[in-house]
């Protein structure tokens, strides 16, 4: 999964301390920066997360529908069966008229 492989989480990088120097950043922009970085990533991880379900759900559906049989193979039923019925209605309707 995709949230095992990424090394930092929001809180990581909210709590993150940097060093100053005395030409360093200033501390508020780098905060102002750091809060945009987070709510980018905490919208990354949670739509990581829902794609991730989703995913789970297509696959059980997936594998819920190749176990089901068509609802003609469940009946037993196969186009022989239904050209055969067919025949025999016909015959049974028309009589030998058809063969006349």
């Amino acid at each position: 999964m995709l949230s095992d492989k990424m090394k930092l989480t929001a809180k990581d990088i909210l709590e993150k301390e940097f060093k100053t120097s005395m030409r360093g950043y200033k501390p508020e922009d780098v905060d102002k920066f750091l809060d945009l970085i987070i709510k980018d990533y905490e919208t990354l991880h949670s739509e990581v997360e829902d794609l991730q379900q989703e995913n789970l759900r297509l696959k059980k559906q997936l594998e819920e529908s190749t176990r089901r049989p068509p609802a003609a193979q469940a009946a037993g039923t196969t186009n022989f069966d239904i050209l055969k019925r067919l025949s025999n209605l016909e015959k049974h309707v028309f009589g030998n008229k058809l063969y006349d």
